[in-house]
C-alpha cells in the first residue's frame, strides 16, 4: 500500500480529482475510483470527486497494490433461468462471489461463466465480462449477465434512468410498523471501516422502496424495490430504520435462532427492455429453501 500526502498551496479552487490526477500522474477515473472506495480523506474526512480543494487542504491517498489475478474458468453448476444471444438471467445461490476480488479468486460466477459462456461482454474488464450489476456474496436471486458490449451498454443504460427493475424480498428483525415506507438516504464508505458502507451527508444518493408482506411474533417479511443500486443498498437503509435483516452480521447480528449464516435477502424479480428487440422481460424465482425454512418456522409460531 503506497501512501501519500499533499497540502494543497494554491488560492485557486479545483476538483479534488483533478488535483490528484495531475499529482499522481494517473487518470480522473483512477482518482474517482480511490476516493469511492474510501482511500482518499481531506482533513482525515472523506470527500465527493466533486470537492474543490482549498488552500491549506491536508489530502492523504493510499493506494493499494494492483492485483492481476488470472481468471480461470470453473465447471461450477450455476442455474440458468433465461439465455439468448444477448444476455444471460442467473438465480445465484447465497455464498457464490460474483466476480473475483481479493481474496477471492476462485469459484467465484466468473469462473463458472467463462466455463459454460463462450462470449461475454468485455466492458467490465477482466475480473468483471459481462457483470451488468452485482449481489452481495450471500444475497441470493436473480442476476443479469451480457453476452457482447451492445446489450451491455443498453442494459447500463437502463440501470441508469432506472428503467430495470429489481425487488428483493428480506427477513428483518422487530415488528415493522409501517405498511409501505420511501428512504431516500445518501450512502457512502464508512469513514473507518472501509468495508462497510453508511448513510453520510456527502454519501451518493440512494433510494428504496420498502413494503410489508408479512408479519410474525418479532419479525417482518418485507420487500425492496430499488430505484438505485448502491452497494449493500437494502442492508443499509433498512438497518439505519431500525431493522437489520436477520443473519447480516455485517449490518445487524449474528443469527442464532434459525442457524443462518448471512443475510436473508434475496433478489426476487427483476424486469426489463431487452437490448436488441425491445421487448420487456420480467422473471421472478422462487425463495430459498433456507429462507422458506426460516418463513415456516415463524408461521407455525403465530
Amino acid at each position: 500500500m503506497q501512501r501519500y500526502e499533499f497540502v494543497v498551496e494554491d488560492k485557486e479552487k479545483e476538483r479534488i480529482d483533478k488535483y490528484l490526477s495531475e499529482k499522481l500522474n494517473i487518470t480522473r477515473s483512477q482518482v474517482q475510483n480511490l476516493i469511492e472506495e474510501g482511500f482518499v480523506k481531506v482533513n482525515h474526512l472523506q470527500v465527493k470527486s466533486s470537492y474543490k480543494v482549498k488552500l491549506g487542504d491536508k489530502i492523504e491517498v493510499m493506494i493499494p497494490p494492483p492485483e492481476n489475478p488470472e481468471i480461470k474458468p470453473q465447471n461450477i453448476p450455476i442455474e440458468i433461468i433465461y439465455e439468448d444471444e444477448d444476455l444471460l438471467v442467473i438465480n445465484k445461490p447465497k455464498g457464490m462471489v460474483v466476480h473475483p476480488a481479493c481474496g477471492h479468486h476462485n469459484d467465484t460466477l466468473v469462473n463458472a461463466l467463462l466455463f459454460k459462456v463462450k462470449d461475454l461482454s468485455g466492458i467490465g474488464g477482466e475480473l468483471r465480462p459481462g457483470i451488468v450489476h452485482r449481489l452481495d456474496k450471500d444475497t441470493s436471486g436473480l442476476l443479469i449477465v451480457a453476452k457482447n458490449d451492445f446489450s451491455h451498454n443498453k442494459l447500463s443504460e437502463q440501470l441508469k434512468d432506472r428503467t430495470l427493475k429489481r425487488v428483493y424480498w428480506a427477513l428483518c428483525e422487530g415488528e415493522i410498523p409501517w405498511d409501505e415506507k420511501r428512504v431516500e438516504l445518501p450512502i457512502g464508505r464508512h469513514p473507518v471501516y472501509r468495508k462497510k458502507m453508511a448513510i453520510l451527508p456527502y454519501g451518493r444518493v440512494a433510494i428504496t422502496n420498502f413494503k410489508v408482506l408479512e408479519r410474525f411474533k418479532n419479525y417482518t417479511l418485507i420487500s425492496a424495490d430499488l430505484e438505485t443500486g448502491r452497494t449493500h443498498q437494502i442492508r443499509v437503509h433498512i438497518s439505519h430504520l431500525g431493522f437489520p435483516i436477520v443473519g447480516d452480521e455485517v449490518y445487524g447480528r449474528v443469527d442464532r435462532k434459525f442457524g443462518v449464516k448471512g443475510q436473508l435477502l434475496h433478489a426476487k424479480e427483476i424486469s426489463f427492455i431487452h437490448p436488441r428487440n425491445n421487448i420487456e422481460m420480467r422473471f421472478e424465482v422462487p425463495l430459498t429453501q433456507e429462507f422458506e425454512r426460516v418463513l415456516s418456522i415463524l408461521r407455525k409460531e403465530l
